[in-house]
């Protein structure tokens, strides 16, 4: 709202679901203030089971004035007044300046002026006012890459494929829900079986259940596999980044599950820079020393049987439900 006061023009978009709880006092203040408001798909109804109802819009994107962005995986909310939850949760964004301004610049409006559409504000679509700034910064290379339902429906889970299947050193991921296919299980246990040393940092506290305990019937084999898995218990764990040979990462709103592989709007950063990628390692592993908790293979096996049935119902729901909206087929 000071934006618009000092006569900048400010475009928000939340997601319909997400944000449903907090839309009705926020939207009236944003708009007496100026701020156009829009809701990706806003109409949820209870007894609507098809597969459009969890196409969301997950992205966690900002551009201002074509000049600098802001891509990652954090949500504008409270962090510290969320019930049943230690703050601050642990998770990463990056401040984007260069060429690569343009893609996600463009990627920001095309989306704004869809939605506009959608919700029968065409007087709201928008034409380019601010030029991205578009000259070199630095030295690293790096790409924008967005999953939708239309011509980038695998971009970013293919760019982890490929950094994986080249991987020689080693992966470490950091996912809050992770919940992968076939195909990228395959192609860690395989990295992990040609001796790349094969790091898992994943959700330690329970959020959502189903997804808690369904994700758990993959340990099993990951672990028997060579893999390495620690859980983060410190805060919520709401990261999704990777590092690859401490010379590839990725940085955006993408979990490595199938809302986000299969159904959501999502956008990562990609970076082929050695530093960019050694501090995010860094920054990795101190957050495993410091709130995390090794999940060795032996205790996993000799869990007790009532966990093991939590599971392997969990799994089986998940299963089911990922079937019913026609994905598990293909993955």
């Amino acid at each position: 709202m000071a934006a618009v006061a000092r006569g900048a023009r400010a475009n928000v978009i939340v997601d319909g679901f997400g944000s449903r709880r907090l839309l009705g006092g926020l939207r009236d203040a944003l708009a007496a203030g100026g701020v156009r408001l829009l809701e990706f798909r806003p109409d949820i109804y209870p007894w609507n089971f098809g597969r459009r109802r969890l196409r969301r819009m997950h992205r966690k994107l900002a551009v201002i004035d074509g000049r600098v962005a802001f891509v990652g995986g954090i949500n504008v909310i409270d962090d510290m007044h969320t019930p049943g939850h230690t703050p601050p949760r642990f998770d990463y964004a990056v401040l984007v300046e260069g060429p690569v301004l343009r893609a996600i610049h463009e990627q920001a409006e095309h989306l704004w002026n869809v939605v506009a559409w959608a919700n029968l504000r065409q007087d709201w679509t928008v034409t380019r006012r601010a030029v991205p700034v578009a000259r070199p910064v630095g030295f690293q290379r790096a790409a924008f890459v967005v999953r939708d339902n239309f011509r980038h429906r695998s971009d970013i889970e293919d760019a982890y494929l490929e950094a994986i299947e080249r991987a020689e050193e080693e992966i470490v991921i950091a996912n809050a829900y992770f919940f992968p296919g076939r195909r990228f299980r395959r192609a860690l246990t395989q990295a992990a079986g040609r001796g790349v040393r094969v790091v898992l940092l994943l959700q330690g506290r329970v959020e959502y259940v189903l997804l808690h305990y369904a994700s758990r019937a993959l340990y099993g084999a990951l672990l028997e596999d060579g893999v390495e898995i620690q859980e983060y218990r410190r805060s919520f764990l709401h990261a999704k980044v990777a590092v690859v040979d401490g010379e590839w990462a990725t940085v955006g709103s993408s979990n490595i599950d199938p809302f986000s592989l299969l159904l959501g709007r999502e956008a990562n950063l990609v970076v082929s820079d050695r530093r960019f990628a050694q501090e995010l390692r860094e920054s990795l592993y101190r957050a495993m020393e410091q709130g995390a908790e090794a999940v060795e293979p032996q205790r996993w096996h000799r869990q007790p049987l009532l966990r093991r049935i939590k599971i392997w119902i969990a799994y089986g729901v998940a299963r089911f439900l990922i079937g019913v909206f026609g994905y598990g087929r293909l993955h």
